[in-house]
């Protein structure tokens, strides 16, 4: 997701799932502050849609889902109601209330990097997600390299980073027990040799 931007808005969580239904752009909600989330680009709208078709395609015949970046993820411990660019659930979805808005048990949460973003999405947000108790794993995918990351939660609590880079790269997801080639995340990017105005 690109760049936030806080509005003069204070509102109890009731008052914004009204506001949040209405909208017509998407927003945080944290401790009654509502803050816009602005578009991203066509390389990250490629790359939230590379990596949902592709973790999806290999959890096609397994009870996962995967959800885009319209499924907002509330994260009870701290607060903070925000959408990843993508997140997955194994086994039943657990949502805030019967309007099935908030999940709260991604088991695995995907977020594109751009330059607005990434010192969030590495700092403020990534302690946000780290207090879900159904989070295994936090990853994050570069737009101006080849380059994924992914943070996974070890049985002591600790985080530990796999780091991926390159064209040849396969990307694990240890809690999901499948791979991707990095050439498919990236695929039909300026990265990969594409120009936007090739067909």
């Amino acid at each position: 997701m690109s760049a936030a931007l806080k509005l003069d808005l204070r509102m109890s969580p009731e008052e914004f799932y009204a506001f949040e239904e209405k909208a017509e752009v998407r927003h945080e909600f944290f401790k009654g502050e509502v803050i816009a989330m602005a578009g991203g680009t066509d390389v990250h709208s490629l790359l939230s849609s590379n990596a949902i078709r592709k973790v999806g395609n290999a959890l096609e015949k397994r009870p996962c889902r995967v959800f885009e970046s319209n499924m907002r993820v509330k994260i009870e411990a701290t607060g903070l109601e925000t959408y990843p660019d993508a997140s997955v659930v194994c086994g039943p979805p657990k949502f805030q209330d019967l309007r099935r808005q908030s999940l709260l048990n991604p088991l695995l949460i995907i977020e594109v990097l751009s330059d607005s973003t990434e010192t969030y999405d590495r700092g403020k947000k990534f302690w946000h997600y780290r207090h879900l108790p159904s989070l295994q794993e936090y990853v994050l995918i570069a737009q101006d390299e080849l380059r994924v990351e992914v943070f996974a939660r070890q049985p002591s609590g600790d985080w530990l980073l796999r780091a991926y880079d390159g064209p040849e790269a396969v990307v694990r997801f240890e809690c999901l027990d499948i791979e991707i080639a990095m050439s498919d995340l990236y695929a039909k990017t300026p990265l990969m040799g594409v120009h936007p105005d090739e067909d």
